[in-house]
């Protein structure tokens, strides 16, 4: 049972990042808390695989996902103020925390804001 479970959880993040590879720095229209989270993530060890945060359109707003850092972490999701809204993938089941179970299947627009290249 316990390996289903990695695996489920595993393939879930394989999905996301295997999605576009466009890399930019952090830009004017970015939100400034978007900015910080980056900056955080700069001062933090590097992780592997590398974190990276992407934005979304998703129920009408821009939205800012960041992918779990292993395979029973939760994803974070947070909209244009950085308020952590969800956990949409991740965690030991693989499917989030149960409050934005859509995402995955109906975000649009992707764009790869920020990858950690060290």
């Amino acid at each position: 049972m316990l390996l289903f479970v990695l695996f489920v959880s595993c393939a879930a993040k394989r999905s996301v990042d295997a999605v576009s590879t466009d890399q930019k720095e952090p830009g004017i229209n970015m939100p400034a808390c978007v900015k910080e989270l980056i900056t955080k993530f700069k001062n933090e060890e590097k992780q592997n695989p590398a974190r990276r945060v992407y934005s979304y359109d998703y129920n009408g707003t821009v939205v800012y996902y960041v992918p779990a850092i292993c395979c029973d972490f939760f994803s974070d999701l947070y909209d244009s103020s950085c308020k952590l809204t969800a956990h949409p993938d991740g965690g030991i089941t693989g499917r989030g925390d149960g409050t934005a179970v859509d995402f995955i299947n109906v975000r649009t627009n992707e764009k790869l804001i920020w990858k950690d290249e060290r």
